[in-house]
């Protein structure tokens, strides 16, 4: 891929997921997207982000860093101009499995015209019933699934016809 996008969010849970794709060659460069301080809520900013991602043994000079976005929608904006003034055709999408669904169809809504690959890269080994200041994660997947509900017909999100054209037309990319 061009780049990992690395969603802001679930605190330190989704960096070990970039960096793991990033060091294993999928991509050479990792956008931190957000820049919301929340730790109540799971947002760390990339201040606080940058040590981890650098002693992980990422290049600092491969992080990009889009710090427009304050929530979901803004980040899949933000990113899919930048994929565009950059050239980039496809990209790896880093969130926690309870908002990747979420945060795929978002980001899809902005990009299916773009013609940009997006792959699902949900960060793994998450635990799903720890609680976090923030809120377990499997408590989390409800507010998720409402926020689905509510954000589609705003048109904010792809919807599941849509989810499924943009499939079928990227099996068919080289």
């Amino acid at each position: 891929a061009d780049a990992i996008v690395l969603l802001e969010g679930d605190g330190y849970g989704r960096l070990a997921r970039a960096v793991e794709l990033y060091r294993q060659g999928y991509a050479p460069k990792i956008v931190f997207s957000g820049e919301v301080a929340n730790h109540a809520y799971g947002s760390f900013p990339l201040s606080e982000c940058l040590p981890q991602l650098l002693e992980r043994g990422v290049r600092r000079e491969d992080i990009i860093h889009e710090n427009k976005s304050t929530q979901t929608a803004e980040q899949a904006h933000y990113i899919t101009k930048m994929a565009l003034n950059n050239g980039w055709k496809k990209l790896l999408l880093v969130a926690s499995p309870h908002h990747q669904c979420r945060a795929y169809l978002t980001f899809l809504k902005q990009i299916i015209s773009a013609g940009i690959i997006l792959i699902n890269a949900p960060a793994r080994d998450l635990p799903w019933f720890k609680k976090e200041t923030w809120g377990a994660r499997f408590d989390l997947l409800e507010q998720e699934q409402k926020r689905i509900e509510a954000y589609t017909p705003k048109g904010d999100l792809a919807t599941i016809e849509e989810a499924i054209t943009y499939q079928q037309w990227k099996e068919e990319q080289p």
